[in-house]
């Protein structure tokens, strides 16, 4: 397995699952294991090596869709446990649902894994898995358990099982098939198995209790009839293994000590615990087999994570796919500018828990600012210019001369070296440096108001130019002479006011992408208010912009801090030679702190 991105020591605070996973090392809970080479049943894996992974993790995402954030934390869980106590995880594709699955999005999902910073290999072990070729095993599985008496198939339909099944004050009622016999239950079942059965006619379920508290344990189905083409097994099989019968299966025929999910599953517990031990107890799985533990999955403010509700934006075309920088997928994400280290951080830093609770977004572009401050180069950039004319400059420096000015790459890195770039007699400023009559605290331009344009020459405003409509469409000054930053006596006169510009001969135009929250709300989609209502506005605005010459020819996805602007980086798509597009990853600061 790969190290993270940085190929740093991970930070390791402390958690339940943590303490779970130590504890169990230090009893030797899994050490008699042994691992076939590849996942398997019983007999595979006492046929094999005892195991050199200390725990086995996995992360099993359905390929129904895009990764969003939130499954970013779980990669993040799974594989950062794994890597940090001698273990492995697996990347397993639970493909038990053919109708909505597509190699399109097993393809997402791996890139996705591996940009984050992980990787499934282990030595000569690939531990990159689909639930789907363990449809042999699962059906034989089924066959043991109607065998045993602890399934039978179930003809009633599915109003008659709705009902039948009761709710929490009323307890379910048994069905009159569950009174047959094994082996007719078993010939019914392969009659199943075989196509005999129309879809929707019968199911095959497990015998507990339909008395249960817990209505999960209500004589669960565990396989239905689907003819469905699958794109793994194509039309071999017309029935199809329910999720919750088929997880636990495939965390145990690939040695899972650790079966991490989140809260929704903790009532799935005892089913999980009681389908193991009856295979464990028939020799089909080894022993010990894998434990589930819950934790609370990342509900983030300004975000949703719904996957229908995601699509819906995408198939209504509110954003422009679900790479769109605005999308909490891990595409959207990465395009947006977001880089593995600061997912990894922020994962990190809200921690594990067992508790539901929401975390503020500026968490997570709190993480992003921290890893991108001190690795991303610096340059300047004027996102709504208007000209600054300095009317003396031919006086003073000589007509048509252009004066050359630098920077450092990165002001705590000066072995990165300077940038370049040239001043003369008309620069870009922003429109907002400009106030005809400035408010209490205002040092920027203003007539009679002294600047200095940053890394260059201190000025003093003199006036502005308006149009027809009132809109400022020049500001004047004039240089004084001496003052260039970096010469002896630049510093001989004080200014409390410092700007950003480019240079109008050598600055590059872009088109900047001002992206923002996509919605309005700390909690969109969770009231009764349609979510499409909350959407932002204004999250999305298109600038043209000019950035100084040292971003000619950058290639995109290149981070950079434009200076007192935030941070910005090239567009994964859009971006190329002789077309610049910028999308803001963040802001300098939180514009949304109450």
């Amino acid at each position: 397995m790969t190290a993270s991105p940085a190929d740093k020591e991970p930070l390791k605070t402390s958690n339940f699952l943590r303490q779970i996973i130590e504890n169990d090392l230090a009893k030797g809970t899994y050490s008699g294991r042994k691992w076939g080479g590849s996942p398997g049943d019983a007999a595979h894996h006492a046929a094999g090596q005892p195991d050199q992974a200390k725990v086995r993790m996995r992360f099993p995402p359905e390929p129904n869709g895009y990764l969003h954030v939130g499954h970013a934390k779980s990669i993040c869980l799974n594989f950062g446990l794994a890597r940090d106590y001698g273990g492995v995880c697996h990347l397993r594709f639970d493909d038990t649902n053919p109708e909505k699955e597509d190699a399109e999005y097993v393809d997402s999902i791996k890139d996705s894994v591996q940009w984050l910073g992980f990787d499934w290999h282990n030595a000569s072990e690939m531990n990159l898995y689909q639930a789907s070729d363990y449809f042999d095993f699962m059906y034989r599985a089924a066959e043991y358990l109607i065998e045993t008496g602890n399934a039978y198939v179930d003809e009633q339909s599915a109003d008659e099982m709705r009902q039948n099944r009761g709710d929490f004050v009323k307890p379910g009622i048994n069905s009159p098939f569950r009174a047959r016999t094994s082996a007719e239950n078993l010939a019914r079942f392969r009659e199943m198995r075989d196509g005999k059965l129309a879809d929707g006619a019968a199911v095959l379920r497990a015998k507990l209790d339909m008395a249960s508290p817990n209505i999960n344990l209500r004589d669960p189905a565990i396989y239905r009839i689907r003819r469905a083409h699958h794109h793994n097994t194509g039309d071999t099989w017309c029935i199809y293994p329910m999720y919750a019968y088929a997880h636990p299966i495939e965390d145990a025929l690939e040695n899972i000590t650790h079966s991490i999910c989140t809260l929704e599953f903790e009532d799935q517990r005892p089913w999980y615990d009681w389908l193991l031990d009856k295979l464990a107890e028939g020799g089909l799985i080894a022993s010990p087999h894998p434990r589930q533990y819950e934790f609370a999955r990342l509900n983030l403010t300004y975000v949703l994570t719904s996957k229908r509700k995601l699509a819906q934006l995408v198939n209504e075309k509110r954003v422009s796919g679900w790479d769109d920088p605005r999308m909490p997928t891990i595409v959207g994400l990465r395009r947006r500018g977001y880089t593995p280290e600061a997912i990894q951080l922020f994962a990190e830093r809200i921690g594990v828990t067992k508790s539901d609770s929401w975390i503020d977004y500026s968490t997570l572009e709190g993480a992003l600012r921290d890893t991108l401050d001190p690795i991303a180069p610096r340059a300047m950039a004027v996102l709504d210019p208007v000209k600054l004319v300095l009317t003396n400059w031919d006086e003073v420096m000589g007509a048509g001369v252009l004066d050359d000015c630098s920077a450092p790459v990165h002001p705590h890195h000066p072995e990165q070296g300077k940038r370049e770039f040239k001043i003369g007699k008309e620069v870009w400023i922003e429109r907002t440096d400009y106030e005809e009559t400035p408010p209490k605290g205002f040092f920027r331009l203003f007539p009679g108001n002294k600047v200095r344009l940053k890394y260059g020459h201190v000025i003093e405003c003199t006036g502005a130019t308006r149009g027809a409509n009132g809109e400022i469409t020049e500001v004047q000054a004039k240089l004084i002479p001496d003052t260039k930053s970096g010469t002896p006596g630049s510093d001989a006169i004080k200014v409390k006011g410092v700007i950003t510009w480019v240079g109008v001969n050598d600055a590059v135009q872009a088109e900047v992408r001002l992206y923002d929250r996509l919605f309005t709300v700390e909690h969109p989609g969770t009231g009764d208010k349609d979510f499409l209502e909350e959407l932002n506005a204004g999250s999305l605005k298109t600038v043209t912009a000019f950035v100084e010459p040292s971003l000619a020819d950058v290639p995109a996805g290149t981070r950079f801090q434009f200076e007192r602007h935030g941070y910005f980086v090239t567009d994964l798509k859009d971006h190329a030679a002789g077309k610049a597009v910028f999308n803001r990853v963040t802001g300098m600061k939180d514009s949304w702190a109450k």
